[in-house]
């Protein structure tokens, strides 16, 4: 199957694409980078350092931390950190559906279109 990937360069040193997308979601969803992490099969240092990567992106947190109480404490994503993953999502979704054909014309040309036969 064909499918497009984003990834926007903002400087030489400075990307988000789809690993930094998909961090984001899980924190927000986990509630915690280490369970984030997990997923992904990464380090808790390895996803640490990639939301650095992305606070030093947008300029703040893009993950806040909350302390325990009755429900426990967690990690959320900032509203920046939120922002930055839908527009991110929104560009991709875009981009998707106008290349839509362009991809599925190419899949056909490479053979990818169907499962490949084994033998």
């Amino acid at each position: 199957m064909s499918r497009l990937t984003i990834r926007i360069d903002f400087g030489p040193d400075t990307a988000f694409g789809p690993g930094k997308a998909r961090l984001l979601e899980l924190v927000d969803e986990k509630g915690s980078i280490r369970r984030a992490a997990a997923s992904m099969g990464m380090s808790y240092r390895r996803a640490w350092l990639l939301l650095q990567d992305i606070e030093y992106l947008i300029g703040m947190p893009a993950v806040q931390t909350r302390t325990g109480g009755s429900h426990g404490g967690g990690t959320v994503l900032s509203a920046r950190g939120r922002a930055m993953l839908e527009r991110y999502r929104t560009i991709e979704r875009r981009a998707a559906r106008s290349v839509s054909a362009d991809l599925t014309y190419l899949a056909r040309l490479t053979g990818n279109a169907r499962p490949r036969r084994k033998g």
